[in-house]
């Protein structure tokens, strides 16, 4: 019986650490959220069914690593259209972000439709404001130049080189 006792003293003392642990963290690591871009590629591409601007929808993910630098994990998601192709066109990304609520980026990505990835990756540059609008609720306006190479997503093996300009907001709750 004594022995169950301890057992459950050790359970309550690590519970109790937990809690205390939780209460001394200043600030919480991860933020997730949605998003939105508005895309318009700065080359004129004389392709039928080529979207030269449209919007794609963003699922994000960041992790602050110090109080100035996070990584940040997207996934982004274009409508059929998008650089000629027609499927839906995803594009996974990842960012190092450096700054608060001011703040620069550099990061890369893949295009991927239709079971293919992209022939080369993309690179991003990055500017924004990231504003506490609530506590825990954070809202990013940002701008990005992407650097596009070859991309051949498409069955015809057209090979389109045209970086784009985005302009950008997410919804990100901290946890």
């Amino acid at each position: 019986m004594k022995l169950m006792n301890k057992g459950w003293m050790l359970w309550v003392v690590l519970v109790g650490l937990l809690v205390a642990a939780q209460g001394v963290r200043a600030e919480s690591n991860d933020r997730i959220g949605v998003g939105v871009n508005y895309w318009r590629t700065l080359d004129n591409i004389d392709i039928s069914n080529f979207d030269e601007n449209g919007i794609s929808w963003l699922a994000t993910y960041q992790h602050k690593l110090a109080d100035l630098i996070k990584v940040e994990a997207d996934l982004e998601m274009y409508s059929s259209g998008f650089l000629g192709i027609d499927k839906t066109v995803y594009a996974p990304e990842a960012y190092l972000v450096v700054g608060s609520t001011i703040y620069g980026a550099i990061g890369a990505g893949i295009f991927y439709a239709d079971s293919d990835f992209a022939d080369d990756p993309f690179y991003a540059l990055r500017a924004g404001l990231d504003l506490e609008i609530i506590p825990q609720f954070y809202l990013d306006l940002n701008v990005n130049y992407r650097f596009v190479g070859t991309t051949n997503l498409n069955d015809e093996h057209r090979n389109i080189d045209t970086d784009t300009m985005t302009l950008g907001t997410a919804l990100r709750m901290e946890f």
